[in-house]
């Protein structure tokens, strides 16, 4: 896939995460209608927290030769960042944000630039552009699992 296209999947994600929570009330957001898994704020903030540190780290391996990147236990983050009372809008402008000031970097960039490694302490060494990829596809995944929040509770 062409890089363009790829950052262009990447901006369109915070308005894709927007539209699927649309219309849902402060209940629904913070309803767990499925065992076991997050409410649909719980993901948002999920979202949230993790577009910097994925920006982060790609910037690291722009900036810097074969860095280290630590890893992140979500479900920490889920515990420990006050989820329950988080905003919405701010989290969705913070996500948007995010993904405009990297995709401006990511322009830039040369295809061997893409192609830089840094080493993830869980997942071993990984390239800008995997990184990317898998960031972009982030919202998506989550979209998937709201709309089966929304489907549980009829909404």
């Amino acid at each position: 896939m062409k890089i363009s296209t790829r950052i262009e999947e990447y901006l369109a994600g915070p308005e894709a995460l927007r539209c699927a929570i649309e219309g849902m009330s402060a209940a629904d957001l913070d309803a767990a209608p499925i065992p076991g898994k997050w409410s649909t704020r719980q993901v948002v903030c999920h979202i949230a927290d993790f577009q910097p540190v994925y920006a982060d780290r790609m910037k690291w391996i722009i900036a810097e030769d074969h860095p280290p990147l630590p890893g992140a236990d979500h479900n920490l983050f889920a515990k420990r960042l006050a989820y329950d009372q988080r905003d919405m809008d701010e989290e969705l402008q913070l996500i948007a944000v995010v993904r405009q000031n990297m995709a401006r970097i990511l322009k830039t960039l040369s295809e061997e630039q893409l192609q830089r490694t840094g080493l993830h302490s869980h997942d071993g060494e990984v390239s800008v552009a995997s990184l990317l990829e898998r960031i972009t596809h982030h919202i998506p995944h989550h979209i998937k699992m709201i709309q089966e929040k929304r489907d549980a509770l009829q909404v």
